[in-house]
This record gives C-alpha cells, sequence and structure tokens, in this order.
C-alpha cells in the first residue's frame, strides 16, 4: 500500500500536540492513521523556535525534544526547505504575507501533498487544502 503524504500548517501540528479539541475530525483522522505519513517543515520548526524565544510560544519540553517524541510517537517526518521550494515562492500572488505560511505553500505545491491548516488564505492559492 502506497502510503499517503500530508503536509501540516504550523498552528495544525500545534493544535494536534496540545489542544486537539481544536483540530478537525478530518485532521485528526489523517494524522492517527498509519497509513499516512504526517509532514512538517523546517519552515515550521525555524517558526516554532522564532516565536517561542520571542514568548509567543511556550512548551513543557524543550523545542527539539519535543519534535523527538512527535517522530518516535507519530512517526512524523520532516520536511527540508529546498531549493525549488525557494524558486516556487515566486510563482505565488500575495494573497498570504505571512512568510512562513507562504513557504508552506511553495513545499505543498512542489511536493504535491495537501496541506492540513485552519488558515483560511490557503485556499486561494493552487494547492489543496485539507481542514
Amino acid at each position: 500500500m502506497i502510503k499517503q503524504k500530508f503536509l501540516f500548517d504550523t498552528h495544525a501540528f500545534l493544535w494536534l500536540r496540545n489542544e486537539p479539541q481544536k483540530v478537525s475530525k478530518l485532521a485528526l483522522q489523517i494524522y492517527q492513521n498509519p497509513d499516512n505519513t504526517a509532514y512538517l517543515s523546517m519552515a515550521s520548526l525555524w517558526e516554532m523556535q522564532i516565536k517561542k524565544q520571542l514568548g509567543k510560544l511556550q512548551f513543557e519540553l524543550s523545542l527539539s525534544e519535543m519534535i523527538e517524541e512527535q517522530c518516535l510517537l507519530n512517526d512524523l517526518k520532516l520536511l527540508p526547505i529546498e531549493q525549488g521550494h525557494i524558486f516556487e515562492l515566486s510563482n505565488l500572488p500575495l494573497f498570504h504575507k505571512d512568510p512562513f505560511d507562504r513557504l508552506l505553500i511553495a513545499q505543498a505545491r512542489v511536493e504535491k501533498i495537501p496541506i492540513i491548516t485552519a488558515d483560511s488564505l490557503f485556499v486561494q492559492y493552487p494547492v489543496e487544502v485539507i481542514w
């Protein structure tokens, strides 16, 4: 069986871990299904680290421990930022101003995988959005 891949937006990942009641039933099913592969972008790690340092996010574990835990417990995969992802940004209109979200959209487009997000701006782009 071929595993289906999904890219989780930063907030969706954080909600799955800390506040699962905020996540759509479909997103939760996708994340918990062992036949799927859940990806988290390195851009999301970067965003979380910045927000943690600014005091906008708090974790009971260090970020590295939290990510390691999710990789072990839920087989979470990290999606590196590749050159093609950066170049794809030039093909995206400026509907969304957040640079991390724009990079996630570019990655989903290049990798041809759906993105799991509650962010309503994502649907303005030619990318499959699931929530």
